[in-house]
Parts: structure tokens; C-alpha cells; sequence
């Protein structure tokens, strides 16, 4: 989108083996190399779960170096929760809803198997180009009508209008989301950039995109209710 708008190994403890021999024995001449314990990684458990990550550039990772995209931290996230899940990055910066309406069911038609969840998350570029709020609930509609008709559970990650825009656009917009996760019994995260955006140390240069303290933010309340909507 939008253009609006988590190493090093932990070192075990090394023992170093101190060796009491009797006072008639020489001395050892070699020191053992000390050894570095691989770090474990989490044991997830249950079935392999698929999550599709389909939204703009807040999903994309703009800006962002590779395996600091929001699909990447929720991913980490769970699987640091024992959960066995792999969150697939299908976001594309710059889309509108109407681009993301296009394009979801091929890719839907070209993941490996139906997904588990699909995070949706689209509508920050609508808002940019002033879109009509009508349109962009047509086409998240049209959107979680086609999740439905595949049986695909979803979870929406909200967007808001700038209150700039006038009392009633940032009414029509911003119920957009509450109003299709009750219709269609989808979880909500209100708002993808609550508590990131105006914020300079978890924003980018643009502050439009989270710099990866943000993403890491973000992610740290997306992936509980990632979880909990698997377990569902």
C-alpha cells in the first residue's frame, strides 16, 4: 500500500571441567574447545495451519527489510506459541480494495491447499484516494462473500479515515469493518495502525508504514487473536 499514510544465540553457561589429578601427573597440554548449545526452536505441535496474509502494503512489508513484514512477525509469533502455522505473504502495495477484489480469487486458486484463516486487510488506499466508502464496502463484500462461498474463515485488520475528511465520510468508512465482521462472523482488529501511527520511534520516514518496532507492536496484538481464531 499505502502510500498514506524481532539474533544471536543464547550462550549456555560453559563448564569449564576442572581435572584433579594426582600431583604425579603432568599436566594436560590441550584445552578443550568450548562448545556453544544450539538454540532450540520452539516445539510446535497439531496439524500444519495456513493462514493467507491478503492486504496491501502494511502486509507487503514496505519499506521494510526481508522478514520484517507483518505476515513474518505474526508467523513467529505463533509458531513461539507452539502453534504449527505458516502465515503466507499475499500483500501488495499500492492495492485498493477494488485491486485486492481482483486478484483474491486466483490467488486463492494458487496456495498450496485451502488456507486455515485469511487475514484481510485492505481499505488504507481507498481512504488515501478519497474513495467512495460505498465502493470500498462493495468490494470487501464481494471480498468475504467469496471467502464464504470456499468456507474460509477470515479475520479483518481494520482501517480508519483521517478525521480531516469530514464527520460523515469518517462515519461511513470507519464502520465498514464492525459492520462486515458481525454480518459475515469474522474476528476484528479494529485498526491495523492503533497505537503505531503518530508515533515517530515505531513509524517510517513517511509516517504513513511502521518501521519494524512497529510492525513487531502490531504484531504482538494481531497474533493472539490469530491464535485463538485457529483454535476455533
Amino acid at each position: 500500500m499505502m502510500r498514506y499514510a524481532a539474533v544471536a544465540a543464547l550462550l549456555q553457561p560453559l563448564a569449564l571441567p576442572l581435572a584433579l589429578g594426582a600431583c604425579d601427573r603432568a599436566p594436560s597440554t590441550t584445552t578443550p574447545a568450548p562448545t556453544i548449545a544450539a538454540r532450540k526452536e520452539p516445539q510446535v505441535v497439531g496439524p500444519e495451519r495456513l493462514v493467507l496474509a491478503f492486504g496491501d502494503s502494511l502486509y507487503a512489508g514496505y519499506g521494510l527489510d526481508r522478514g520484517q513484514s507483518l505476515p513474518d512477525a505474526v508467523q513467529a509469533r505463533l509458531r513461539a506459541g507452539g502453534v504449527n502455522a505458516t502465515v503466507v505473504n499475499a500483500g501488495v502495495s499500492g492495492d485498493t480494495s477494488a485491486a485486492g477484489r481482483q486478484r483474491l480469487a486466483f490467488t486463492l486458486d494458487n496456495q498450496a491447499r485451502k488456507p486455515d484463516l485469511v487475514l484481510l486487510g485492505l481499505g488504507g488506499n481507498d481512504v488515501l484516494r478519497q474513495i467512495s466508502p460505498a465502493e470500498t464496502r462493495a468490494n470487501m463484500t464481494a471480498m468475504l462473500d467469496e471467502l464464504k462461498r470456499r468456507d474460509i474463515p477470515v479475520m479483518l485488520t481494520g482501517m480508519k479515515a483521517p478525521p480531516n475528511l469530514g464527520v460523515d465520510y469518517v462515519a461511513r468508512f470507519d464502520s465498514i469493518w464492525p459492520d462486515l465482521a458481525r454480518t459475515y462472523h469474522g474476528t476484528l482488529y479494529p485498526f491495523i495502525l492503533d497505537g503505531v501511527i503518530g508515533d515517530p520511534a515505531l513509524m517510517q520516514g513517511d509516517r504513513v508504514h511502521p518501521n519494524a518496532a512497529g510492525v513487531a507492536k502490531i504484531a504482538d496484538r494481531v497474533a493472539p487473536l490469530v491464535k485463538e481464531r485457529l483454535a476455533d
